[in-house]
């Protein structure tokens, strides 16, 4: 069968102080850590009390309040529709009538989450149940605690008839939502997809990290210097809060509508280490990860030599020397220049399952307008690194690029799960 061409035409965040793209994009370019003391996390007798925290209100004002015949409760949720709004509405796409009984079966959404709704169940389902008074719970707390509530919620906003979906694969979750929308599009099962990730903070689901003892507790006064992915001295991610979420379309499509193009989805491979190899649910089996980056270059037919830069899971830990080894292997370049690499988690945190995302959206931007962003605290960058890839390939400072012209994303989850996807600048 015949795959179609599938382009990227809409992108929207919510990210730590940035709710449009321009900021975003801004933020990216000068390198400014999104990372803050959190006081909540100190009242709660957390060590490592830095976090990045996106917005998850919605102003009163806002247009996107009059889609709702109910109010919203789960940050999860508001996040995801925030970020989608923003996406259609950078799409030029119009929004439908609510009172419309049309609905468009040719597009589809696809959202992903780790934790949906535990502010809901932490303030309201555990108080009443331990006074035993379930029925005051109302008829809302399903929809605004099960997974699939944001596409269910995105779907009716923008009248979608297509596949509507919730996909959680721990932190790969955002590049495999982005992936099987574009194997929706590209297999003609969909003409548009709407996909991406959300993650909301919350200090209850924090505390599992805490309790890990994986997150960095020795920036607690220098908090823009607490993620340091690729460093000498990272001592654990800095986890965030978010939401990133892409409109994709059959090229077709998109030329006949006039559509500004971003970039084009090249393909990416998903796989699992199944615990085996000294993978664990913690760590990756090596052999997984190089063979699915080695098979998203090869579904994309393209050579690791053509990639321009490469934007890794890289959230901070032990891990990040192994991972940027298993991409010099999976590369296989030998003796060629290694290509840019970066941590977008370096200024962002770790948002966990909106990661992905939120991270291809930052991948995208830097194509689209050809730079390669810093990786903020890597003066000490790790010496396994350094020896394997030079100093030259980690950006300290953003780095015009005008030239890019294909970028591989990868993340790597909880369960030995891999994920990688390889992006294009849009050619004719």
């Amino acid at each position: 069968m015949h795959k179609k061409r599938v382009v990227i035409t809409g992108m929207g965040v919510i990210a730590p102080e940035a709710e449009s793209l321009p900021l975003y994009d801004e933020i990216l370019r000068s390198g400014r850590s999104l990372i803050r003391h959190v006081d909540e996390l100190e009242a709660f007798g957390f060590e490592a009390q830095n976090g990045a925290i996106a917005d998850p209100l919605i102003d009163p004002k806002n247009e996107l309040l009059r889609l709702f015949e109910i109010d919203l409760t789960s940050d999860f949720i508001k996040l995801a529709v925030k970020a989608a709004y923003n996406a259609w509405q950078d799409a030029g796409l119009p929004i439908p009538d609510p009172d419309s009984e049309e609905v468009d079966y040719d597009t589809g959404v696809m959202i992903g989450g780790v934790i949906s709704g535990i502010e809901q169940l932490v303030s309201k389902v555990v108080p009443l149940l331990e006074k035993k008074r379930p029925k005051r719970l109302g008829s809302m707390i399903v929809q605004n605690t099960m997974p699939s509530g944001a596409s269910a919620y995105i779907s009716s906003i923008f009248a979608l008839g297509n596949q509507a979906m919730s996909l959680n694969s721990a932190c790969s979750t955002g590049v495999d939502s982005v992936n099987w929308g574009y194997h929706s599009v590209a297999s003609g099962w969909a003409k548009r997809m709407v996909v991406g990730a959300s993650d909301a903070y919350n200090p209850y689901s924090w505390a599992g990290f805490e309790g890990m003892r994986v997150l960095n507790r020795n920036s607690n006064d220098a908090p823009e210097k607490a993620s340091r992915p690729m460093s000498e001295s990272a001592k654990g991610f800095v986890p965030g809060s978010g939401a990133g979420v892409l409109i994709l379309e059959d090229l077709d499509l998109a030329r006949a509508r006039g559509a500004r193009i971003y970039a084009e989805i090249l393909g990416g491979f998903s796989n699992c280490g199944a615990l085996r190899g000294k993978g664990s649910m913690t760590f990756p089996n090596r052999e997984g990860v190089i063979r699915a980056l080695k098979t998203s270059f090869e579904l994309c037919n393209i050579k690791p030599e053509e990639i321009d830069y490469i934007n890794g899971h890289l959230s901070g830990t032990m891990a990040d020397p192994f991972e940027v080894q298993n991409w010099f292997d999976a590369m296989q370049l030998k003796g060629r220049k290694f290509p840019y690499i970066n941590s977008t988690k370096s200024i962002l945190g770790h948002s966990l399952g909106a990661a992905g995302a939120l991270e291809i959206v930052a991948t995208i931007l830097q194509l689209y307008n050809g730079y390669v962003h810093a990786s903020l605290n890597t003066e000490d960058l790790h010496p396994a690194i350094e020896k394997l890839i030079g100093r030259d390939a980690v950006p300290l400072e953003r780095v015009d690029f005008p030239e890019m012209r294909i970028a591989a994303k990868a993340n790597f989850g909880f369960g030995d799960v891999n994920s990688a996807i390889v992006l294009r600048k849009f050619e004719e």
